[in-house]
Formats: C-alpha cells, structure tokens, sequence
C-alpha cells in the first residue's frame, strides 16, 4: 500500500480511502480527507477562491483559503473540484470508493410515524420541513470544520451505522442517513465542533428534540430525539458545549442521539469527519 492510499473499516467494509495530498510549494490546490461514498474533502488553496465539483460552483474558500466538499451516499466513479481565482485556475480528480452498506430493521414504531394520514398530523409535517429547510439552508462564512470534529458523546455505543438500508415495521424506507449512538437519557450532548445554531425545536414529529449547527460554507449537523435543548436558533456554540441531552422523542424505539451531516444537500457519514 502506497503512503498515498489507506484502507478505511466502514460498515464492516474495507474501503480504500485516499490519503492526505500533500502541499507542494508549487501546489494551489491540495485535498485530504475521506474519498468514500458519504464522506468528504477538505482543501486548501487561494484565500476567497470559488469552488466547482464537477463543474457546478458550490462553495467559496475562508481567508485562509480552506475549504469543504462532501460526497453524496450515492456519489459514484470520479469527482473533479477546481479552484478558481483572479490569481489562477487549478483541479484535481478524485476516484470515490464504494461502500457497502449494511441493512438494518426497526419494528414497533407507531404507524403515524411511518405512513401518516390524519391532515392535521400531514399539515404538521409540512410545516415542520419548511422549518429544517430554512435550517439547513444556512451558509455561515467559515471554516470550523477545518479541525476536524470530536464525537457527540462521551460514552455510547453505535446502535446503527451510517447510510443502512431501513426496513421500519416491515417496509423498506429511505436509507438511514444518520449513525446511533445509544447512550441512557438525558446524556450530555456536546457540540463536535464550533457552529452556528440554525434551528433549535423540542418537539418536531419525526425527529423529536432537533437541534442544527451550521460549521461553515454549508455543513450542517443535526442531533436527533433529544429530550431537553439547551440552546437557542442564533447562538454561536464552542466545541464541547453542551447543546442538549439524550433522549427518545419523535420516532425512537430507545434512548439514542441520531447525528446526522449535510453539506448543501448532499449527505455526509458525520463519524468520518472526527479527529479527520
């Protein structure tokens, strides 16, 4: 194995993942991160650069020049990213590991929150999108991402793991888009990194105690079934606040955090990005 690819333990899966590149003096564009489906890359280049994945230009770089890009569940083959600036243009091509994905099954979940049909429930819902949309659409300028993340909890044990397949009470659902970590109520959740709140919501019907932080230039994580909130939409966290506690509101079978990332709308595997 060349010092420039390493093999990543995902979901039971050995999973190449490329290593770190390397800044060059000449280099205007470096990547290093998780080159897997749900995973991401941090780049460096020019301060302010604007960022293109595959041609679609998606995000700007900090002041330091340091930026993110996440890879969809579903991303296959190649990706390019380029750097753009007054000062230059630079790309690199990055190949995306394919993971398998295990599949996973829930029972005993009440039916409204499977297949919901009482209008006031399903006028509800659709207010309660409308409310994580606006959190998820927050775009911070900077960069807390660039340290990597801690996990959420101290003590826990990982119940479900990223991107599964669900079956919920015998049907097959979207895939999971989060990873469990089940931990007795009312647990300390810590925030994994310096954020934003975008959306602080004790009671939502699916996800229950809801909780978003916004980490810069469009990543967003989201801490599910909480059963007190401790933050308010607007404050700023430090890594290792507390945001919250554990709990099993909105459609849990137990106790447990369900951690979720996005990156504009793309979603990530959260636990790839700790100690990255």
């Amino acid at each position: 194995m060349t010092a420039s690819r390493r093999g990543l333990l995902i979901g039971g899966t050995a999973a190449m993942v490329a290593g770190p590149v390397l800044a060059r003096a000449e280099d205007s564009l470096s990547l290093s991160g998780a080159f897997v489906q749900g995973g991401h890359a941090i780049g460096r280049t020019w301060p302010g650069a604007l960022i293109f994945v595959d041609g679609e230009a998606l995000t700007t770089a900090s002041a330091d020049g340091v930026f993110i890009v996440g890879f969809d569940r579903d991303q296959s083959g190649s990706v390019e990213v380029r750097a753009r600036a007054p000062s230059g243009e630079s790309r690199r091509v990055i190949d995306i590991a394919p993971v398998t994905f295990p599949s996973t099954r829930v029972d005993g979940l009440p039916s409204t929150t499977i297949t919901p049909s009482d209008p006031v429930l399903l006028a509800r819902i659709r207010r309660e999108v409308e409310l994580k949309t606006e959190g998820f659409a927050s775009r911070t300028d900077a960069d807390h991402f660039r340290d990597g993340f801690v996990w959420p909890l101290e003590t826990f044990r990982i119940s479900s793991r990223w991107g599964s397949q669900r079956i919920l009470n015998g049907t097959p659902a979207r895939p999971h888009y989060g990873i469990d970590l089940a931990a007795p109520r009312g647990t300390p959740i810590r925030a994994p990194a310096a954020g934003l709140v975008t959306l602080s919501q004790p009671d939502l019907h699916f996800e229950g105690g809801l909780v978003l932080l916004d980490h810069g230039q469009g990543l967003i994580t989201a801490y599910l079934h909480q059963s007190r909130i401790d933050v308010q939409a607007g404050q700023t966290v430090r890594r290792g606040d507390i945001i919250g506690r554990v709990g099993m509101t909105g459609r849990a079978t137990g106790p447990h955090l369900c951690w979720r990332m996005k990156w504009r709308d793309r979603n990530l595997d959260p636990s790839l990005l700790v100690r990255a």
